[in-house]
């Protein structure tokens, strides 16, 4: 059988680089899948042999994978139609999760929902060229999966699938270099994930302690905002609680608010608003200043209020609330469950009722400035990871494309005698 995959009419039209080849994926790699043993038979399970599932999802997309959910026996291997696959095989989710990938860093198995591809010996495709390869083509894999619940890709589209590739050396070379690229971006979320924790931190030992300080009543401290709208081209702002007002067309992909929009609030900056919305990070809602914008239009059913700037200090209480101090009071507040719109039923003179610390204001201003820094550490190492990948796309763009070339010397064996 010919290693040459044919052409599409419009791959047709499109020369390859010098040395690059469009080839049956099928041809030069050898395919596998997986299964599940009998989930009824304790024999087949916990014996020691790495099985990758869905439930590994989140293991997925970061290159080598170490460590799975759950694990398989010799037995369940032998009573299945579960594979042992060798270290380095490049293994997709074609179920849910569709296009996410991995490389195998010891032996293991995979359960029906991945297909693997072992190239351990290729002469045509390198494993870890194969890898970024699929990354780059996870929109297409999202693209391509049907199903009404879940969706998924076919077997047949991957005996179909064909992949553009230069030299095998060539494509070790671009591997090693879009490799340190993730090893870069993966230093820097650990830099991120540390300096977030240590924010954490920080608040726990500043913010929430309460010892010394009195408390007030948030209606002693703060008034309510019920102002209407000024009839300015205001924004319609929406608070997302992992990371407070976004537009509304932004949380939607579209606009929502329509003619209710009459019955909006006109929240200014630095004014805090209370979205009764609960989620993972706030159960019972999420409070937020207006920042980012002068001034902005939020939907009634937000309980709105700005500080008394005699007694607080804006961005201290901005952590306190970041920090989810009133959890518990509004926990209290809270015996109705949710409602049909998914609001907690809290009515505003029960919210304005709850109490926060007060501390003198030399002290608030000095906690919200060791804050300040932590903030701005966490937030630029997410711009710089943001760069680093948007980086990484447009090399992948390039050298998945013959479109920057890696020039590599021949390994002595491929040298012309």
């Amino acid at each position: 059988m010919s290693d040459r995959a044919p052409l599409r009419k419009d791959q047709e039209a499109r020369i390859l680089p010098e040395g690059w080849r469009s080839l049956l994926l099928e041809t030069v790699a050898r395919r596998k899948s997986g299964h599940t043993p009998d989930k009824e038979s304790p024999a087949y399970w916990n014996g020691g042999i790495k099985w990758v599932s869905l439930a590994d999802s989140s293991r997925l997309d970061k290159g080598l994978i170490y460590e799975t959910n759950k694990e398989i026996s010799e037995e369940g291997i032998k009573n299945s139609s579960a594979v042992l696959l060798p270290e380095g095989t490049v293994v997709l989710s074609r179920d849910a999760g569709v296009g996410k990938s991995g490389v195998l860093a010891s032996s293991m198995a995979v359960s029906q929902h991945f297909i693997a591809w072992d190239c351990s010996k290729s002469k045509d495709i390198h494993n870890w060229y194969l890898y970024h390869w699929l990354q780059r083509r996870k929109p297409e894999f999202e693209r391509v999966a049907v199903g009404s619940t879940i969706k998924t890709i076919g077997l047949p589209y991957f005996k179909k699938l064909a992949i553009t590739a230069p030299s095998i050396w060539e494509q070790e070379r671009i591997a090693e270099i879009l490799t340190t690229w993730d090893s870069a971006i993966a230093t820097s979320e650990l830099l991120l994930s540390n300096s977030k924790k240590q924010k954490k931190a920080l608040i726990e030992q500043f913010v929430r302690r309460s010892d010394g300080w009195k408390s007030e009543r948030l209606d002693e401290i703060a008034t309510r905002v019920q102002r209407a709208s000024d009839g300015s081209d205001n924004p319609v702002l929406m608070i997302s609680a992992a990371t407070g007002f976004i537009p509304q067309s932004e949380m939607y992909s579209r606009f929502m608010a329509g003619k209710s929009l009459e019955s909006y609030i006109l929240l200014q900056q630095g004014e805090f608003a209370y979205n009764k919305g609960n989620s993972k990070t706030y159960e019972f809602g999420c409070i937020y200043p207006l920042d980012g914008f002068k001034q902005g239009l939020v939907p009634h059913v937000y309980i709105c209020f700005v500080m008394d700037e005699r007694a607080c200090f804006r961005p201290f209480y901005k952590y306190l609330f970041e920090s989810d101090y009133l959890h518990d009071q509004l926990g209290s507040l809270v015996n109705t469950g949710v409602r049909n719109n998914g609001l907690l039923n809290i009515r505003p003179t029960d919210f304005m009722s709850m109490t926060v610390p007060v501390p003198p204001m030399s002290e608030q201003k000095r906690i919200a400035d060791i804050l300040d820094t932590a903030s701005a550490t966490v937030r630029e190492l997410e711009l710089s990871i943001e760069r680093l990948k948007v980086e990484k796309a447009a090399l992948m763009q390039q050298l998945l494309t013959g479109k920057r070339r890696v020039r590599v010397p021949l390994p002595t064996e491929a040298q012309p005698a």
